[in-house]
């Protein structure tokens, strides 16, 4: 069995609103196993023999619509693939309360990534901010915090193509954190 981590666009701000409990019930339902959540915000960890994210996405998020009503994109990533994210932080030397991943759905093409550093090279307002892409994740090192950047979700699915949720440092390390445990468990 392979552990995942699943992360939910816009879970519990605005009308789309889930009770992890309700949330753990419903990944159970879909037989994975040992399922844990990580805070309000739609963060899922759990165990499945199915090895096709795609498939697995599609389950979650057709099964979500079904429950709650309304459809909400779900980003799934494996135990390594997030270890290998922590590992690869290319702004190890930076203030960890800054930094954080934005998680793409899929690989952006190269033409929308070079019109984006385009973009933004000419569009920053704040030069403080600096972001690295890699494959389906950026790194975000954000000096005035996600709040106040320009660099946010909304952005990127705009200029890449793509769905985009984003996770602090903290949460990434978390879920890292639990993803081991449920290795040991």
């Amino acid at each position: 069995m392979v552990i995942y981590i699943s992360m939910m666009r816009g879970i519990n701000i605005g009308v789309k609103k889930i009770k992890m409990n309700k949330l753990q019930e419903l990944y159970v339902s879909l037989d994975f196993k040992d399922v844990k959540t990580y805070i309000q915000s739609g963060n899922v960890v759990f165990r499945s023999q199915n090895l096709d994210l795609s498939y697995l996405r599609e389950l979650i998020e057709n099964k979500i619509e079904k429950v709650f009503g309304f459809d909400v994109k779900v980003l799934i990533r494996t135990k390594n693939e997030l270890k290998k994210l922590v590992e690869e932080n290319p702004y190890k030397k930076e203030d960890f309360k800054h930094l954080y991943i934005t998680f793409l759905s899929d690989v952006p093409s190269k033409y929308l990534i070079k019109n984006l550093n385009r973009n933004i090279e000419v569009n920053m307002k704040n030069k403080s901010d600096k972001f690295y892409i890699s494959k389906k994740e950026i790194y975000l090192f954000l000096h005035d915090g996600y709040g106040r950047t320009k660099l946010n979700n909304n952005f990127f699915e705009k200029k890449l193509g793509v769905s985009a949720t984003t996770r602090n440092w903290r949460s990434v390390n978390k879920l890292v954190d639990i993803a081991d445990s449920v290795s040991m468990g």
